[in-house]
């Protein structure tokens, strides 16, 4: 296999590794904060994320740094872009109720 084609699949199991492992970190504080016990959320959703995603990284980087580095990119990518996702629905809808507010007063 072309080492071009194996780097793009290699970083594209990090970016799945990164949506695995923000994903349930969402869905943890989600449900820890309803939770009557959030350690145990908090603390269990910590020790699988990490098994699963240090896995990943041993299995998917074969020894080779190359592929280490490459998945990590991948992983933080999408850390970047789930929080760009996150962030910027609630900084949009407080400029609109900004505006809101400013019409609601004016005569």
């Amino acid at each position: 296999m072309n080492e071009t084609i194996r780097l793009l699949l290699v970083f594209l199991a990090g970016g799945f590794l990164g949506l695995v492992f923000f994903g349930s970190l969402w869905w943890s504080v989600q449900k820890g904060t309803t939770s009557k016990r959030p350690y145990l959320w908090f603390f269990g959703s910590l020790i699988l994320r990490m098994s699963i995603t240090l896995a990943g990284f041993y299995f998917i980087g074969n020894g080779h740094w190359e592929r280490i580095v490459v998945c990590f990119l991948g992983f933080f990518l999408t850390r970047l872009v789930l929080v760009h996702q996150v962030r910027f629905p609630r900084e949009k809808n407080k400029i609109r109720l900004e505006k809101e507010e400013k019409h609601a007063t004016q005569p």
